[in-house]
């Protein structure tokens, strides 16, 4: 009777994933007769699951709408990728931290103990990365509407809010008029949360940081509209006013490169900003735990720099360059290079 139990709740798990499973998959994945399968979809039918008999050659079987399935009914597998996830979820998607914590803990005490110990078993220790750059706090009312939104495919009217999560109001210098956007995906990138919509106003594809706006949904229907290029990704990381700001650092320092805004934007490090001088040029703001960590950054981009601020970021460049210079002297002085007996 335990084993038939156990195998009923793996079986309940799997097709709560979502897909259709055939005869032959759910089977091997048992490891029983699909005579038994057949059984088991039987007893659960009767416990009221609605298990959808899918005809035909591709056919098989697929949880139907209109049953929610408890934390209980997890596996083994499932309860250790529920703990992992829930427990590195802040390293990714900052601001989510104290929500991911009361879901761990409110499914902990809803499992049996055999999964209970499973999830215990993995208690993980995050170490802070120095190259993390913390977001701040996302307002999860936000975050679904917006999710929300892209999914229904409805208009958004929004506002850009100031840095500090403020909205400006008329008549100051940073009011910007409500703006309606078309919002086509929600991505999550270098830790932060941001919307490719297109704006309505502008009849251009934009790109903004979802904790930067304040949004109001609408029940305005839109259509799907082809993303310039058709590459999600190159599009995020190339757009440079997608509304980022510095992140916090002990030292920040910005500077003149000769690059357009795009490519820089895909390749600098994530808490920078970049703003768009012309089609050549543009200035990147950035922080580091030292003067001589900009400077490195800065010559990674293997351009020419200019109008560099403040001085001790001058200062860092000119250390910099005499450092690389005395390791080329010292190369070329060494007898394994020069040839010298």
């Amino acid at each position: 009777m335990a084993d038939t139990a156990h195998r009923a709740l793996r079986l309940l798990s799997l097709l709560g994933s979502g897909r259709r499973w055939s005869l032959r998959e759910l089977a091997a994945r048992l490891g029983v007769s699909e005579r038994t399968v057949r059984r088991d979809v039987e007893t659960l039918r009767r416990l009221d699951y609605p298990i959808n008999t899918v005809h035909g050659p591709d056919g098989g079987y697929r949880l139907g709408g209109g049953h929610t399935l408890p934390p209980l009914l997890f596996d083994n597998d499932q309860a250790l990728a529920v703990a992992v996830a829930l427990q590195t979820a802040p390293s990714t998607m900052f601001g989510l931290g104290d929500d991911a914590a009361r879901a761990l803990a409110t499914i902990h005490q809803v499992l049996p103990p055999s999964l209970r110990a499973s999830m215990e078993s993995l208690r993980l220790t995050r170490l802070r990365n120095y190259w993390e750059f913390p977001a701040p706090p996302l307002d999860p009312a936000a975050l679904t509407a917006v999710g929300a939104a892209v999914r229904h495919r409805h208009v958004l009217t929004t506002e850009i809010l100031r840095p500090d999560g403020t909205r400006p109001a008329p008549g100051d210098h940073d009011f910007r008029p409500a703006r309606r956007l078309e919002p086509h995906h929600l991505v999550v990138w270098a830790g932060r949360w941001y919307v490719v919509a297109y704006d309505l106003a502008d009849d251009e594809w934009r790109v903004h940081r979802v904790d930067g706006l304040h949004v109001r949904p609408t029940t305005q229907p839109f259509t799907d509209r082809a993303l310039p290029g058709d590459d999600l990704a190159h599009f995020v990381m190339s757009t440079h006013d997608r509304g980022d700001t510095l992140a916090a650092w002990p030292y920040s320092g910005s500077a003149r490169l000769a690059l357009p805004a795009h490519i820089v934007a895909r390749w600098a490090p994530s808490g920078s900003v970049v703003e768009h001088l012309d089609a050549e040029h543009c200035r990147l703001t950035l922080g580091a735990w030292s003067w001589a960590g900009i400077a490195g950054i800065l010559a990674t981009f293997d351009t020419e720099l200019a109008d560099l601020e403040p001085s001790q970021l001058v200062h860092a460049c000119h250390q910099l360059a005499h450092r690389l210079a005395d390791t080329d002297r010292l190369h070329t002085n060494d007898p394994r290079v020069s040839g010298m007996p």
